[in-house]
């Protein structure tokens, strides 16, 4: 099983050193979620500042971009790092793409799909020389003159990863991303009941083997080394889960446990800018549904029965007090060895 760290700070100073400290600790990978900061430049800049990290997107927001320009940046970064760049990509939701982004909506799944198709052809024509000439539905690429041409990369082009929650985006993510990032708002029952059956489907599709695509566990894990910090990130946690069950979108995860009604009611709070309300609807029985939780000395079995059966890699995040490291590293090593 592959460890990767979530960093505690976007602050792009303060980066590099955090991404030092996860590769010392053993560390496989970080990812960057795209939240109040570019999540490529995070990465540029773990990339820059590491030597054996892989270093990816968890997720970097799709369509506000065109497939070319990121492209580019997955190219630059690919080129950069000899190969260490994974590019995840995730749609976000009709409310944030029309209304933060000011971009059309149209049904994610076949959008996503040629998304990923067209940046292959993009990069074929770069690495190998095949002409431009991607024509889908949703997106059309013809033109590369040699001015705007890269070039080939001395590094396998970067895995495109595509992060996943309703039926029809875990059919897309089997069809055509080379992995799948589970959001972390997931439970173990809609993972074995929903996801995986929906990926299962998308990879027969594309006459696929399942086995070829890697899995990122979906949700939560709330860990530290003592018992006040395992209840203050199961608290996070809770938090989360409300924030997360406010949008309609995810409600179907929710369904799956009777809990739909709380969704609409989270989401009525929301509405009302009631954050501080919304978690008082978590209790600490949807809590532990949704949430891992044990100390660093305790969790790693627990880690290994809720995902080791169909994930290949697990986050984790980076202790706030640095007198603890050494606990996270053991940690690691335990996950490492089976």
């Amino acid at each position: 099983m592959k460890i990767y760290g979530g960093l505690r700070s976007y602050d792009l100073k303060e980066v590099p050193a955090q991404a030092q400290r996860a590769e010392a600790l053993g560390f496989d990978g970080v990812s960057f979620g795209e939240l109040a900061h570019d999540v490529f430049l995070l990465c540029a800049l773990a990339l820059e500042h590491t030597s054996r990290l892989r270093v990816g997107t968890s997720i970097a927001i799709a369509f506000p971009r065109s497939p070319m320009i990121v492209a580019h940046t997955a190219w630059d970064l690919q080129r950069m790092s000899g190969g260490r760049f994974e590019l995840g990509l995730g749609t976000q939701v009709k409310g944030h793409n029309e209304r933060r982004f000011s971009v059309p909506w149209s049904p994610p799944a076949p959008r996503i799909r040629e998304y990923i198709q067209s940046l292959r052809a993009i990069w074929d024509c770069w690495q190998n020389g095949a002409p431009l000439d991607y024509q889908g539905r949703h997106y059309t690429f013809t033109l590369m003159t040699p001015e705007f041409n890269p070039g080939p990369i001395d590094a396998p082009s970067p895995p495109v990863y595509l992060a996943a929650v309703g039926q029809a985006m875990c059919r897309a993510a089997g069809e055509a991303a080379d992995g799948l990032l589970m959001h972390s708002f997931n439970t173990r029952r809609y993972t074995e009941e929903v996801v995986l059956p929906m990926v299962a489907q998308g990879a027969k599709r594309a006459g696929r083997p399942l086995d070829s695509l890697m899995v990122s566990a979906g949700g939560m894990i709330a860990t530290g080394a003592t018992e006040a910090q395992v209840h203050a990130a199961r608290e996070n946690s809770r938090r989360r889960i409300a924030f997360y069950g406010s949008t309609r979108t995810y409600k179907a995860v929710l369904d799956a446990h009777e809990w739909g009604d709380t969704c609409l009611r989270l989401h009525e709070l929301s509405l009302q800018g009631k954050w501080s309300e919304m978690p008082k609807l978590v209790d600490d029985t949807m809590l532990d549904t949704f949430c891992v939780s044990g100390a660093y000395d305790q969790i790693g079995p627990r880690l290994k029965e809720c995902f080791g059966a169909y994930a290949q890699r697990i986050g984790l995040g980076l202790p706030e007090d640095p007198r603890h490291e050494d606990r996270l590293g053991a940690l690691i090593e335990e996950l490492h060895r089976d």
